[in-house]
């Protein structure tokens, strides 16, 4: 016998910030658009009140924090018939500095290696997959 929680999950507002990641409180995201059985994508700032480079673009949720600085997924489109088209892009917080890393046409991707200098990232279409070697510092 199958048991469900009670609970109803909870719907964002458009109008409503919210935290994209329990590791920090420096970013908080809106709600820009919600894919139909997909990924939801955000305007983001920061929580701290300085002006942002992120500011200027769409992202996806995910949101994972290096040492070098922070992964974003940027939306290069929110537009059905085109997406998924995204730049994995590499955020400096300190500078307010954003880096595209690498563009991934696909909603499955993953970081599957980190040495010092580069990220190993592997993607996943349903069909075939791949990777992708990206260097995050210049040293």
């Amino acid at each position: 016998m199958t048991k469900f929680s009670g609970s109803v999950p909870k719907i964002l507002s458009k109008s409503e910030w919210v935290l994209l990641t329990d590791e920090s409180s420096l970013i908080e995201g809106k709600l820009h658009k919600q894919i139909i059985f997909g990924p939801e994508c955000y305007h983001i700032r920061r929580t701290d009140g300085i002006p942002s480079v992120l500011e200027d673009d769409i992202f996806g949720k995910r949101v994972i924090i290096l040492k070098e600085g922070w992964l974003l997924e940027k939306w290069n489109t929110t537009e059905l018939a085109n997406i998924p088209d995204f730049d994995i892009c590499l955020y400096d917080p300190e500078e307010d500095k954003i880096t595209s890393l690498a563009n991934i046409k696909c909603f499955d991707w993953h970081v599957a290696e980190q040495d010092e200098q580069s990220l190993l990232l592997k993607w996943f279409d349903g069909t075939q997959g791949g990777e992708v070697k990206v260097v995050l510092t210049d040293g």
